[in-house]
């Protein structure tokens, strides 16, 4: 088997259903041989930081799609094949979103790429191995944050793996269920707060707000799945995840310190996303 297809998405919005753009790539035989995009309407709002990222707004999707209507397309087309994505956002939005339109989730056979440069590069097992680092590192030019670019940014890291690694498609659906290091024996001792074969190995978190799990619960959850867990937004934060806030506590303002420096450092171009709290259940319990 030698066909794949890459999605990506962006959203509107913290919650992951707000898909606002969606990106599609077939690869046959090592070449791209099919691509699609689409701006989609999410019938939700527009933050101001996501319309930083990706430069998506509004008025720019009136009279596209909504996700309801595109979803026979995409269950058409990616219904029991393999479909490859970087990390858990874009296979979580995909079925948040059919979660939020009441419809059937589309049975897809997952890959994550991300899992597949960790086993292919030693340099990226453990830091470094987010879409954009490893395309610049394997010289692979391309529009970051724009749905179709990623998405077929993301297949060409597949076959520069895919040839380093000299694994086919198949190999890597078993190799990806394997630890990282496979001949590791213990001799070599890596101190690290969260979980190194986690989902979210090499995330940054901090949660702010009342949550509906203890703030410590939380915590473990999120270094269990791999996450490093602090109590400040500093430059090194990846994600934040913002509960119900008490306003007796913002000293006027509508959101918390912590929300704020997050807009002031992804204002200033530092790659942090902001989650509300179901999306963060929705990546635990996945």
């Amino acid at each position: 088997m030698n066909e794949f297809y890459v999605l990506d998405v962006e959203t509107a919005n913290a919650d992951y259903s707000s898909i606002c753009q969606i990106g599609l790539a077939k690869f046959e035989n090592g070449e791209l041989t099919e691509k699609w995009e689409s701006l989609i309407d999410p019938d939700d709002y527009f933050d101001g930081m996501n319309i930083s990222i990706h430069g998506i707004t509004e008025k720019m999707v009136k009279g596209s799609p909504t996700f309801e209507e595109i979803y026979p397309k995409l269950k058409n087309i990616l219904e029991n094949k393999i479909v490859g994505h970087h990390m858990p956002f874009d296979r979580i939005a995909i079925n948040r979103a059919c979660e939020l339109a009441e419809l059937d989730l589309i049975e897809i056979n997952w890959l994550d790429s991300a899992k597949i440069v960790r086993r292919t590069w030693e340099e990226f097992a453990y830091k470094g191995f987010g879409l954009a680092n490893i395309a610049d590192h394997l010289d692979i030019e391309f529009e970051h944050h724009n749905a179709l670019q990623d998405a077929i940014a993301t297949g060409k890291v597949m076959l520069k793996a895919f040839e380093k690694s000299e694994m086919t498609l198949e190999d890597w659906f078993g190799r990806v269920k394997r630890p990282i290091n496979i001949y590791a024996n213990g001799s070599t001792t890596i101190k690290l707060d969260g979980n190194p074969e986690g989902l979210l190995y090499g995330e940054n978190i901090v949660f702010t707000g009342a949550l509906m799990i203890p703030r410590a619960e939380a915590g473990k959850i999120a270094s269990e799945l791999g996450c490093n867990v602090s109590n400040s937004i500093t430059k090194k934060t990846t994600m934040l995840v913002v509960g119900i806030q008490d306003t007796t506590k913002l000293a006027g303002y509508a959101k918390s310190s912590k929300h704020r420096k997050a807009e002031e450092l992804i204002n200033k171009g530092i790659g942090i996303r902001i989650l509300s709290e179901n999306d963060f259940s929705a990546i635990t319990n996945d």
